[in-house]
C-alpha cells in the first residue's frame, strides 16, 4: 500500500500529464504536496519507482511516466471546467472508522548553532547545517534545530551533543523548556518558571543553580518540541 503522500504525488503527476502532456516540475510537486523542500519529492518519486508506479524517461527533462495507478484511485473534474488535483486516500481493507496510516515524511530544518545547557553561550548564530526531522515531531509554525552543549538538562533527558527541535515563539507557559535569550546577549536552554513578576531559568541538574531575572531581562525565542540523538 502507498503512503498518503506517495498516493497524492502519483495522482498529481497522473492528472497533470493527462491535462498537459508533460509531467509537473519538482517545484510544482513540492507546492502541491505542501512540502518544505524538493528533497522530499525526490524520495517520494524514488519510492514510487521502486514500487513500479512511476518510470523516469532518460534524456528528457521533466520526463516521468505513470506506469500504473492504485486499484481504487479515482479522479474527477468539474463539468466543462479544468481538471484540478484532488488527492484520493486509498481505503484498503481496514474499517472506515480507523485513522489512515500516517506518511513517513520528513522536513529539512536549519541547524542554527549550539545552545548552552549549562553556562549561557553567545546568542544563536546563523545557519550552519541542515537536518532532516520527522513531520510527526512537528506541528504548525516555524521550527529550527540547535545542538546542545553542556549537561545542565541531563535529568530532563537532554544530553551534551543532542539536537533539540524548537518551535519558534516568543511566549511560553511556566514549566516549559525554552530557548531563552538573556539580556539580549546570551542564549540558554532551560525550564522556564514564572515567580510573580520574575522569571526563573531552572536547570535539570542539581549542580546548577536556578537563575532569577526580571521580566525585561529574558526573551523567549522558542520552546522544545523534540529531540534527536545520534549514535556514532
Amino acid at each position: 500500500m502507498l503512503t498518503r503522500k506517495q498516493h497524492e504525488l502519483l495522482m498529481f503527476i497522473h492528472e497533470r500529464i493527462k491535462e498537459t502532456g508533460v509531467s509537473p516540475s519538482f517545484d510544482e510537486m513540492k507546492d502541491a504536496l505542501d512540502l518544505a523542500s524538493k528533497s522530499g519529492i525526490h524520495r517520494l518519486i524514488t519510492a514510487l519507482e521502486e514500487r513500479g508506479f512511476l518510470r523516469r524517461l532518460a534524456h528528457r527533462a521533466r520526463a516521468l511516466e505513470v506506469v500504473k495507478l492504485p486499484q481504487q484511485a479515482t479522479t474527477s473534474a468539474p463539468a466543462g471546467g479544468r481538471q484540478t488535483f484532488r488527492p484520493q486516500v486509498v481505503e484498503g481493507s481496514r474499517p472506515a472508522a480507523q485513522a489512515p496510516e500516517p506518511a513517513n515524511d520528513v522536513r529539512e530544518l536549519s541547524v542554527l548553532g549550539r545552545i548552552a545547557a549549562g553556562v549561557p553561550l553567545d546568542a544563536i548564530q546563523h545557519e550552519r547545517d541542515r537536518l532532516m526531522v520527522p513531520e510527526t515531531m512537528l506541528g504548525a509554525g516555524e521550527h529550527y534545530v540547535l545542538e546542545v552543549e553542556g549537561d545542565s538538562m541531563i535529568e530532563a533527558g537532554i544530553l551534551n551533543g543532542d539536537y533539540v527541535v524548537i518551535r519558534r515563539t516568543d511566549t511560553a507557559t511556566s514549566g516549559e523548556i525554552v530557548v531563552a535569550l538573556v539580556e539580549g546577549e546570551t542564549a540558554t536552554l532551560k525550564r522556564l518558571r514564572r515567580k510573580g513578576a520574575s522569571i526563573a531559568l531552572e536547570a535539570a541538574n542539581p549542580k546548577y543553580q536556578t537563575q532569577i531575572y526580571g521580566p525585561d531581562q529574558v526573551a523567549v525565542q522558542g520552546k522544545l518540541v523534540g529531540l534527536i540523538r545520534r549514535y556514532h
